[in-house]
């Protein structure tokens, strides 16, 4: 796969993400921060897209839903075939991953970062 082609998926893959809320927080998660890498290899014509996301905190009480949800929408892209998910926690996340739009809706809506 060409390297433009892979940029293109990826492009793909993080418009469709856009579309995953953590049900608290009225901003995706990918301009939360919480997409830390988003990696597409290809076997055999096969395209494998392995994402390494976190959590605003450990105890998220939806994570396991979240992680779903961004398989799903990883596997929306047409051309990934298959999506892993992998949770981790190094690093934490913090306010400063968020985009300039993440911090102004979260603004707008009241919250306030350090």
């Amino acid at each position: 796969m060409e390297s433009l082609n892979k940029d293109l998926i990826k492009e793909k893959i993080i418009d469709s993400l856009k579309n995953v809320y953590d049900p608290e927080i009225p901003v995706n998660i990918y301009d939360l921060g919480l997409i830390y890498s988003i990696e597409l290899e290809v076997k055999n014509n096969y395209t494998y897209c392995t994402i390494e996301m976190t959590l605003t905190s450990p105890s998220c009480p939806v994570s396991d839903s979240l992680v779903e949800q961004v398989s799903y929408y990883t596997k929306q892209v047409p051309e990934v075939d298959e999506a892993n998910v992998h949770l981790v926690f190094e690093p934490m996340w913090e306010p400063s991953k968020m985009s300039d739009e993440a911090r102004e809706i979260l603004s707008a809506s009241g919250a306030a970062f350090n």
